[in-house]
């Protein structure tokens, strides 16, 4: 090593450790930190954190005290019992009564009676049609007219065979 490059390194040692310790002598000011003025909304958020917070340690002792789920009773993945099971006689099923067919009337209104000579009409209400019909005819495709009074038309049930009477109103 040459003289030059020791000196050199030298000069630099010195410089170094003098700026080590002239850093070390200067101290540091601590900032004043400005803290702004809480808003309103600021404060009802925390509010509402705190809000928050409380019913979360609520809902956490709630879970800590809640049942335990009960083991499965079954498994899912076995289709059938395969335990022996003592015979049952189950008794024999009552036979089936027949239903009763309970025919429903139409919706019949007797409204009048039109007279040509000794033949009468009589003129029946089915719904929203107006019939009019004389002995023979069929009405509704279920009865037959066997008379046509002036007061009252007999109908023939072609069913059951009853007779069906249909009175005139008379205007209150």
């Amino acid at each position: 090593m040459t003289p030059t490059r020791t000196v050199a390194y030298l000069g630099g040692a010195v410089l170094f450790a003098g700026w080590f310790a002239s850093a070390a002598g200067v101290t540091r000011q601590p900032r004043a930190v400005r803290v702004p003025p809480r808003s309103p909304e600021m404060a009802q958020l925390d509010a509402v954190a705190s809000s928050v917070q409380s019913q979360a340690s609520r809902l956490r002792k709630r879970m800590a005290a809640a049942p335990a789920p009960q083991a499965p009773f079954r498994n899912p993945f076995v289709f059938v019992d395969r335990s022996p099971r003592p015979a049952r006689r189950e008794p024999a099923p009552a036979p089936a009564q027949p239903e009763v067919f309970v025919p429903i009337e139409p919706d019949l209104d007797f409204l009048g009676v039109a007279e040509e000579g000794t033949t009468r009409t009589a003129i029946i209400g089915l719904g929203d049609e107006l019939l009019m019909v004389t002995v023979g005819h069929e009405v509704a495709g279920r009865y037959r007219v066997a008379a046509v009074g002036p007061d009252v038309v007999e109908l023939l049930d072609l069913r059951t065979g009853a007779t069906r009477r249909l009175a005139l109103k008379l205007p209150a």
